[in-house]
């Protein structure tokens, strides 16, 4: 999707567990290995863009990793979200002209199938080993959520 500002959008991404992996995708634009997620739709919740982009960019059907979505029964159809793992305020890329703040989930998926749906970026399952592996080219953030949604959801 197009940015909804210039400045600043919304995003959620998801840390995808199976058994003792979690599932990473090589980003298209930026040449690294980062959770699958995007940006939130003008039309849909946090909740709702961290199951869409898993299944957009990896072909999963996820759980996320808390509960959340029961309708409060009011007026105004109120429904309970699952709250995100983390929540933070990043630049896109190193030029500093836009930001977004992610929504950050940790979910399971019943499949190890994951291949990329848009003909993105490739998709590979790391364990807990490869992640703390040195070699392996990861933002600081990216294998702290990794390695704590392996720790909280693997097997």
């Amino acid at each position: 999707m197009a940015h909804i500002h210039e400045k600043i959008d919304f995003t959620a991404s998801v840390f995808i567990v199976h058994g003792d992996k979690v599932l990473l995708h090589m980003h298209k634009k930026l040449g690294m290995w980062l959770q699958v997620g995007g940006h939130i739709e003008l039309d849909e919740d946090p909740n709702q863009a961290a199951i869409r982009e898993a299944r957009e960019e990896a072909g999963l059907d996820i759980q996320l990793g808390a509960a959340g979505g029961d309708a409060l029964n009011t007026v105004f159809s109120a429904r309970e979200l699952v709250v995100p793992r983390f929540l933070n305020r990043h630049f896109f890329d190193t030029s500093h002209t836009h930001e977004h703040i992610d929504f950050v989930y940790f979910a399971k998926s019943e499949s190890a199938d994951a291949h990329s749906e848009e003909g993105g970026g490739a998709v590979r399952w790391f364990d807990r080993e490869e992640l703390l592996d040195t070699e392996l080219d990861l933002l600081p953030d990216v294998r702290k959520y990794a390695l704590l949604a392996l720790q909280e959801l693997g097997d």
